[in-house]
């Protein structure tokens, strides 16, 4: 058959960007948005999304095509507006975790040269703090979201903020031609991993691996058309696993939660009668061990990931209704790319059973390409008996583009045999069914938040009375895992405390990096070359009380 090329008619650039459009044109008048007293319908969303857009893209901003727009602030409709009108605009989306501490922000907006940003009244002081040590002339324009009380602010900004959110969007044109991407190549979202304030991981994603990390959502969830979606998981995650725009192309009813704790997610559950939600294993176990817990009037069905779930969590979380389903992935690939698909014969086992089995990260997703776990040295698969293990290796049109300002990271991980590292060990089960190990960059996974040992190890040297230090993961009925740290002092007298060493690192990093154990030991284990044996670490800190 001859060679046909492509045409302008059949090689649209990729984008999720339109699916507001659809969503206005066939969700119109179904609500949007819902937060406290605050209720949008897709249409009035779409139109507010362009208003931002179309001001962003004005003269008097001067934001350029390709430039950073940073997002500061919690699961508030502006935040999820935010989703759409800045790359809608031109420019890049990067969101931004409010509970860094400034000089953690402060390095985040040098790398990423954001040249505006939005802040939530809640962060306005940290922002503050943080854009006082740019040089003047490199700091980004500030724009306040809300108030006091979390509503939208119409009123004047202070003399700090250029303007207020609801300022900016009534200023904008909702007939405003948003910018269609030239090529789906061209960045669209720039989210940095959690944990690296030494040196920041900027994960760059395109137009086009944002529209299969989004589509893959929609697909490995079946996601029906008109769900009602309760945001438990922070739209800075990974943009909330995609589900900031996947929830736009079904039109469905976004539960905005700026406070995640167990009466407000039961409550908000039954008032709106929730259909979907995701959340980290650690919000699982805190609904599972909530006094007032009572069994849910329909089923919901909750996405768990960013930490593997413990058996029992799920088999409890079950019992009550929820319907739970187990993925993996990274701020790397964009969302979850792997997913512990579910077989109808397991559903005869043991409840124990059907969680052991759901603990498992899972297989590919439908819209990925290849997952597979291989030896690091060789690059050869290793066997599929859920006992070797081996680097876990993704390809898939989900994949970053790379990492910002980074090439040798880049190429490190994503190498010349074709195959993104992730730097996670793993095995790989006879039935195709991957199964997280272990974190090779030992990584403690808190909470949903990635905690850099090394980093905290970096903060613990420069404390004058420690001679040694290593950071491992401590399992947590509550938070997963959390940073338990092992110490050698310089001189044995006594005269050095546990709080002390906490103490020390509160005034260094932001607190849930705090080592929430601190072990004292003569000497740290080591091996014949001087490496400290973490392995051993490990099995102490799970002994702990």
């Amino acid at each position: 058959m001859e060679l046909l090329l492509p045409h302008a008619s059949n090689s649209c650039p990729l984008t999720v960007l339109g699916f507001l459009e659809r969503a206005a044109s066939v969700f119109g008048d179904s609500p949007s948005l819902l937060h406290t007293t605050t209720v949008h319908t897709w249409s009035e969303t779409h139109s507010r999304c362009l208003r931002v857009a179309s001001t962003l893209s004005s003269s008097s901003l001067g934001i350029n095509h390709g430039q950073v727009v940073s997002v500061i602030g919690p699961n508030v409709p502006s935040v999820y507006e935010l989703q759409f009108a800045v790359p809608m605009s031109g420019a890049v989306l990067n969101n931004i975790n409010p509970r860094l501490d400034a000089h953690a922000l402060y390095v985040l907006l040098r790398h990423s040269e954001s040249k505006l940003m939005f802040v939530d009244h809640h962060s306005r002081s940290l922002v503050l703090e943080a854009v006082s040590f740019l040089p003047k002339n490199e700091r980004p324009h500030l724009i306040i979201l809300n108030n006091r009380n979390g509503t939208p602010s119409s009123t004047s900004a202070d003399v700090d903020f250029l303007d207020t959110y609801e300022g900016l969007m009534e200023r904008g044109d909702p007939s405003f031609k948003w910018v269609r991407p030239k090529s789906e190549w061209v960045p669209m979202v720039l989210n940095y991993t959690s944990g690296t304030t030494s040196s920041p991981k900027g994960v760059v994603h395109s137009h086009r691996s944002v529209f299969m990390s989004t589509i893959n959502s929609l697909l490995d969830w079946s996601l029906p058309n008109r769900p009602v979606y309760l945001w438990t998981l922070p739209m800075f995650h990974a943009n909330g696993w995609s589900y900031t725009w996947a929830t736009a192309a079904v039109g469905a009813t976004n539960i905005c939660v700026t406070r995640v704790d167990a009466p407000t997610i039961f409550n908000l559950i039954d008032k709106y009668q929730v259909t979907h939600m995701c959340a980290a294993p650690m919000v699982l176990n805190m609904l599972t061990n909530y006094p007032g817990q009572k069994p849910l009037q329909s089923p919901v069905k909750v996405m768990t990931a960013g930490a593997p779930p413990p058996a029992t969590v799920i088999s409890k979380a079950e019992a009550l209704g929820f319907d739970v389903g187990h993925g993996y992935g990274m701020t790397e690939t964009g969302g979850l790319v792997v997913s512990c698909a579910w077989k109808p014969e397991w559903d005869r086992l043991e409840p124990d059973a059907r969680a052991k089995l759901k603990s498992r990260q899972g297989i590919r997703t439908a819209v990925f390409a290849e997952v597979d776990v291989r030896d690091p040295i060789s690059g050869k698969s290793v066997k599929h008996d859920g006992a070797t293990v081996g680097e876990i290796v993704f390809r898939g049109g989900s994949v970053m583009l790379g990492y910002y300002k980074d090439p040798e990271g880049t190429a490190a991980s994503m190498r010349e045999d074709g195959w993104f590292y992730t730097g996670d060990i793993g095995v790989m089960h006879p039935d195709g069914y991957l199964e997280v190990k272990d974190r090779s960059k030992d990584v403690v996974i808190c909470g949903g938040e990635n905690i850099s040992s090394t980093e905290l190890e970096a903060v613990l040297y420069t404390n004058p009375a420690i001679k040694e230090a290593a950071v491992v993961a401590k399992p947590d009925k509550m938070w997963g895992e959390t940073p338990c740290a092992f110490v050698s002092l310089k001189y044995h007298d006594g005269s050095v405390t546990e709080r002390e060493i906490r103490d020390f690192c509160k005034t260094k990093l932001p607190k849930f990096m705090v080592p929430r154990n601190v072990v004292f030991l003569e000497e740290l284990p080591k091996t014949s070359t001087g490496k400290i044996q973490k392995f051993l670490l490990r099995q102490m800190a799970k002994s702990l009380p």
